[in-house]
């Protein structure tokens, strides 16, 4: 941009939170009432080719965050999903790095509180094994170390056996009518397996599933 005067600021009328800025009589850009108010901008003011410089990197990191605020009005997310869906977004790296930075000071971004939520709940909603959970939170971008840190806290993974148990048995009429133990463990030991669970909780579970199943 070039230098110049600002010659007027009109609040925008389709949004009172921005405003436009004038210079020399032509629109130059709008900004918000919170880059108004930190650069101090006045009618009469003078600008330089740096102060648009800075207005301009100030006002996309801007955007940035509220794209990023209404990114994460719909549920939590990780910090490697809202980088990803800004820099989709075409956000430059600088202003994804201050929304990012910014969101995180608000409380809104936090990787150890949204992998502890997520396991949670898994956990209540959608029983999954370790392997499962793990793969899961990698897709997410968390950490390595904030990963396997909680996957190693037993009271918030829970009791896997009976999370394994239970998803069986919520599955369990599709593979009832198998009339072969070997063709029976295949099926519904591989469905658990998918979901992320061990062989060594699994074997248990499909003995106890298949007596009760014979038994009627």
């Amino acid at each position: 941009m070039p230098a110049g005067t600002i010659t007027a600021l009109k609040i925008q009328e389709r949004d009172g939170q921005r405003v436009n800025v004038f210079i020399d009589g032509t629109f130059a850009l709008a900004v918000s009432l919170k880059t108004l108010s930190e650069e101090q901008l006045y009618v009469g003011m003078i600008l330089s080719a740096a102060d648009w410089q800075r207005l301009e990197a100030l006002e996309q990191a801007h955007r940035a965050f509220i794209t990023g605020l209404r990114y994460l009005e719909a549920r939590p997310r990780s910090v490697a999903e809202v980088r990803a869906h800004l820099t989709r977004k075409q956000f430059s790296v600088e202003a994804i790095a201050a929304a990012l930075t910014q969101l995180t000071a608000c409380g809104l971004l936090d990787d150890m509180a949204f992998t502890r939520m997520w396991i949670e709940n898994r956990r209540t909603f959608r029983p999954r094994g370790i392997q499962a959970l793990r793969r899961e939170l990698y897709r997410k971008g968390i950490s390595r170390e904030i990963i396997e840190t909680l996957l190693d806290n037993t009271e918030l993974i829970g009791d896997q056996q009976m999370q394994a148990l239970t998803l069986a048995r919520s599955v369990l009429n599709k593979y009832a009518a198998d009339t072969d133990y070997p063709r029976f463990q295949r099926r519904l030991g591989s469905y658990l397996q998918r979901r992320g669970f061990d062989v060594e909780t699994i074997q248990p579970i499909l003995r106890m599933l298949w007596h009760e199943v014979q038994a009627g």
